[in-house]
């Protein structure tokens, strides 16, 4: 208990600013608006899509975003991070436990344990917060990325559930990932965010309040994507749609695993005559074996038929074979010296699953200078035996300029060129140091240009970022792409380590 006449160590939540107040932060996100109106084609395609994730005032005025203790939050519960045997040692849980006094300690034996993505609540003691819910983070490994946004995704679901449950006004959540279990903060903030706004849209008419601790080193990475999932107007709803990663969950916002969905057959009431069509083109395919009969028709009206749209899926995946051996035979037989001295695409080592690791240098890149057929023949030549096996590109943005931006009608010409290989067995592309602009960009590239692309672009911001998923002794960075990041990310660094 205080001292007579003491001013209360603890934070009064109604006193904070909600989301939709305005907090004086907004100077990035408006700079940014400002560049998106230069370009009003992209302007008027923002406005005539639907973002998942609209504006809701509503919404908005239960969210707190709070640099500060979660332990210090006069809530009707709190959040603890801690580990399978709930007696982890990080900063949360050692000033919960502190605050909340010795009792806490003998409550949680009684717990026996928690399963990592569970959530289990024991009583707040001397604490503001009426209660305390314990829940366990993922450890994160590259290898098992499904698994561990699936149990983080639980962690703040379980917890959300349990307030619910238990006629809560107010939660406060601690940042679930530790420093210590090795989860990427920006994509464990994705799910945090997404998590909780499904929660309130489907199920949160009763809970008034929902405030988001975060430390300093936290804190603009949950400014920079706040936006994204709790846009405070339309114009910040507009901007941040194409700033979305590519899973966004599903209703509930929990990871959507594409392998595990059922796949049911459209009108699966006419399977009887689709049967009949398929065994009589399969007699058909019998007719004529030998080698007259195999030879290849007018090459002009197949392609007629293609843009048609008559030939069958078959004979264009033979059409587009044919097209790119041509184009691998020149790469081949043409001397491509001068792109290769650029030194713009080299292989360099595995990744954490053990797949080959492809690097692209923006900067390398003098699209004005240099003959952009050559270009594309030197990328099939280098990489046609590499994506006969799975594969990840990383490709560095850093300080590109105008001269050095791929034009989006090459990237489509060689999207559409190359073997069906390399699509297939690409597994990951990491665009690193992106800016607003490229970010825009390769949204409306991977939305209306390509597909099956999209999900597999992840944007790394710092190269910390990028050695969760890569060892740095496994790449080789160019030395200005080295410098800039030091430069431009260290006070991001210096502010982890001391919160080590």
């Amino acid at each position: 208990m205080d001292p007579l006449g003491a001013r209360s160590q603890f934070v009064e939540v109604q006193n904070l600013p909600t989301w939709d107040q305005p907090q004086g932060v907004q100077d990035e996100v408006d700079g940014e608006n400002l560049l998106m109106e230069e370009d009003d084609q992209l302007t008027d395609l923002l406005s005539s899509l639907e973002s998942p994730f609209p504006f809701r005032q509503d919404i908005n005025s239960k969210i707190v975003l709070f640099n500060g203790d979660v332990a210090l939050l006069n809530c009707t519960a709190i959040i603890n991070t801690s580990n399978e045997t709930l007696t982890d040692k990080n900063p949360v849980s050692d000033s919960i436990h502190r605050y909340s006094g010795p009792e806490l300690r003998d409550e949680l034996l009684k717990l026996k344990g928690c399963r990592t993505g569970e959530a289990k609540m024991t009583e707040g003691f001397n604490l503001a917060a009426r209660f305390i819910i314990h829940t366990v983070g993922p450890k994160y490994k590259a290898k098992y990325r499904t698994a561990a946004e699936s149990s983080l995704y639980s962690c703040y679901r379980n917890v959300m559930q349990l307030a619910k449950e238990h006629a809560m006004a107010s939660v406060g959540f601690c940042v679930v990932n530790t420093v210590k279990r090795a989860y990427p903060l920006e994509d464990a903030t994705h799910i945090a965010l997404r998590t909780v706004r499904r929660f309130l849209e489907n199920h949160g008419e009763n809970i008034e309040m929902v405030v988001f601790a975060v430390s300093d080193v936290e804190e603009p990475v949950y400014r920079k994507l706040m936006p994204l999932y709790y846009p405070r107007s339309k114009k910040e709803e507009r901007i941040g749609l194409p700033l979305l990663p590519a899973d966004i969950g599903n209703a509930e916002g929990e990871p959507v695993v594409l392998e595990r969905q059922i796949r049911i057959a459209e009108k699966p009431g006419n399977l009887k005559d689709d049967s009949r069509d398929e065994s009589l083109e399969s007699d058909l395919g019998l007719v004529g074996s030998h080698a007259f009969a195999r030879m290849e028709g007018d090459v002009d009206k197949q392609r007629k038929l293609i843009l048609q749209g008559q030939m069958s899926e078959a004979a264009q995946q033979k059409q587009h074979q044919r097209n790119y051996n041509r184009w691998l035979c020149r790469a081949r037989a043409e001397d491509l010296s001068d792109i290769a001295a650029l030194k713009a695409l080299y292989q360099t080592g595995v990744d954490l699953c053990g797949r080959t690791v492809m690097v692209v240098v923006g900067r390398n890149i003098p699209v004005t200078l240099i003959d952009m057929e050559k270009a594309l023949l030197y990328f099939i030549h280098v990489m046609d035996h590499i994506t006969v096996k799975e594969y990840v590109m990383v490709y560095f943005h850093t300080l590109t300029g105008e001269h050095n931006h791929l034009d989006t009608d090459f990237l489509k010409k060689l999207y559409d060129i190359v073997d069906a290989k390399f699509k297939k067995n690409l597994r990951a592309f990491y665009f690193v140091h992106p800016t607003f602009r490229s970010k825009v960009s390769t949204w409306f590239f991977t939305t209306f240009s390509v597909s099956g692309l999209k999900e597999k672009v992840h944007h790394i911001e710092n190269l910390q970022q990028l050695f969760t998923c890569i060892l740095p002794e496994q790449i080789d960075i160019p030395p200005f792409v080295l410098e800039y990041d030091t430069r431009v990310n260290s006070p991001y660094y210096t502010a982890q380590s001391s919160g080590l």
